[in-house]
């Protein structure tokens, strides 16, 4: 059996810290504090009413307490009755949000989908979903 140096965990713990701090630098990722995971975030952005529409979207907000915005997604199955649609749909979402969350304020957002879409109409996605996010910063002063 391999015997590790002595000072084998004090390396291990600056090597991890060093990774920590390169996944914090990175602007653009996605991370788990990013979700709106529990039934009581999601609701209580219901509950503020504060909302913009599109012909595709409806995206409520709430300011949140914290350095960085959160998103909840919801694809209902009468909107999109395949599952491999309704995560094409969630993905593409989930990616706009990545990309823009750097310009975002604090908000816990939630983005319902109301009309499914395709590959076909992903570049008029994309610009409704910007401008969306553009919309939704009126929720900050609320």
């Amino acid at each position: 059996m391999p015997v590790a140096p002595k000072g084998g965990n004090n390396s291990l713990s600056k090597q991890t810290a060093n990774l920590r701090n390169t996944a914090d630098a990175r602007p653009f990722s996605y991370k788990k504090h990013s979700h709106l995971r529990k039934a009581d975030d999601i609701s209580s952005v219901f509950d503020f009413k504060c909302r913009v529409s599109a012909p595709h979207f409806v995206v409520l907000g709430k300011p949140n307490n914290l350095v960085f915005p959160r998103l909840g997604i919801m694809v209902a199955k009468k909107t999109a009755r395949l599952s491999v649609s309704r995560n094409y749909i969630k993905r593409i979402v989930r990616e706009q949000f990545r990309v823009q969350q750097g310009g975002l304020p604090s908000l816990d957002m939630v983005v319902r989908v109301t009309k499914s879409f395709n590959r076909q109409e992903f570049a008029a996605i994309v610009q409704e979903l910007s401008a969306i996010f553009v919309k939704i910063r009126k929720c900050q002063n609320s």
